[in-house]
């Protein structure tokens, strides 16, 4: 079982890419009926993985678990389709991305119903976060506090590197929208680290 305690770092060293050199093989032995591979690929991925959906997810472990199962059945089923178009990695961060986001969809639906518009209007009830001057967990608990959709749209622009056209289509928003939504979350970010503007 994934320890799910603290999410993994995003930035992959060289070291990590070459232990990742024998995942086409993996995925051969786990299309083959090898559950012993697939369970090797998980364990190498699923903490990478975790980290992103913890982060979508507003540091909300199981809901991030939750997306992180969807995530890896999703792949079992689609594994005998996988092309090698892009990395093992980077396709399986993809399907956990769209599972967080398919949550963040259901959740922004009903957010808006709720609040109207963006649901900004809730910020006013978060508490301020404490803050021991720029710790990496002050950049978590912060993060915890933007509204879903600002959250997405932070965590996939400036910590996973999408484009904002990805962005926008994955949220099923406007391009502008999702630049709007970038500048307020990192002005929200920068008030409530109590940083200025």
């Amino acid at each position: 079982m994934l320890d799910t305690t603290m999410p993994a770092t995003r930035a992959a060293t060289d070291a990590d890419h070459a232990d990742h050199a024998d995942d086409p093989s993996l995925v051969r032995a786990a299309v083959a009926g090898d559950t012993g591979a697939y369970e090797r690929i998980y364990r190498r991925h699923s903490p990478r993985v975790y980290a992103v959906l913890w982060r979508l997810c507003g540091g909300h472990a199981a809901r991030a678990e939750d997306a992180l199962q969807e995530t890896f059945l999703q792949a079992w089923r689609a594994l005998p389709g996988f092309r090698f178009d892009s990395s093992l990695g980077t396709w399986l961060h993809r399907l956990g991305v769209n599972a967080a986001l398919m949550e963040l969809r259901g959740s922004a639906t009903r957010e808006a119903s709720e609040a109207g518009d963006d649901g900004w209007e809730l910020l006013a009830a978060v508490p301020s976060v404490d803050r021991c001057a720029g710790t990496t967990l002050d950049l978590e608990r912060a993060l915890e506090t933007l509204p879903p959709r600002a959250r997405a749209v932070l965590v996939l622009h400036d910590i996973e590197g999408w484009k904002h056209h990805e962005i926008a289509e994955q949220l099923q928003m406007a391009v502008g929208s999702s630049k709007a939504q970038l500048h307020r979350a990192r002005g929200l970010l920068r008030a409530r680290l109590g940083e200025p503007a």
